[in-house]
């Protein structure tokens, strides 16, 4: 399934990296049939026992206003259990370091069933590739002008280098 949520109006739901980094980090612990509350997460989230996982994470993007999860969930209700987390959780999270009330979120997220192979791997382009947009708003239409500006971009976008130095090759 592709999930994808973007800010109320079209606002920044990220702001710094820090902001990024607790998402990324939410994606780790709302992936739990366990309830978990920050102030018990140990120092290093890594090592806490969460339980029975909901969903499996293939790949995810996370933009200035919105952000896109390609997962495949693991039993029947899993993916709205996991997503009810990570928004919930973000929401309180941005919402008391902003000092803001309200809705976070543009309604409820969006879901679309990767049912085809050749959409999974559209999909898997698709969503590493967004951040482009940033550097480049024609990339799709005329081709990335200038490779290494957008390799070193990317490089410096992703958070995969954050998981690995927790010793994790993809969030589960």
């Amino acid at each position: 399934y592709h999930l994808y949520n973007r800010g109320n109006s079209k606002q920044k739901i990220f702001r710094d990296k820090n902001d990024y980094k607790r998402f990324v980090n939410l994606l780790y612990l709302a992936n739990s049939s366990k309830k978990f509350e920050l102030r018990n997460i140990k120092k290093d989230i890594f090592d806490t026992d969460l339980g029975i996982k909901l969903v499996s994470v293939g790949a995810y993007c996370l933009m200035p206003n919105h952000f896109h999860i390609l997962i495949t969930e693991k039993e029947d209700g899993n993916i709205s259990k996991f997503m009810q987390k990570l928004c919930t959780a973000y929401s309180m999270y941005f919402n008391k370091k902003y000092k803001r009330s309200g809705t976070l979120f543009e309604g409820k997220f969006k879901s679309e069933h990767a049912d085809e192979d050749r959409y999974l791997k559209y999909l898997f382009s698709y969503i590493h590739l967004n951040p482009i947009k940033l550097i480049q708003s024609d990339w799709k239409e005329k081709g990335i002008s200038n490779i290494a500006k957008t390799k070193k971009f990317l490089d410096e976008y992703d958070y995969s280098s954050y998981l690995a130095n927790k010793g994790i090759d993809r969030v589960e």
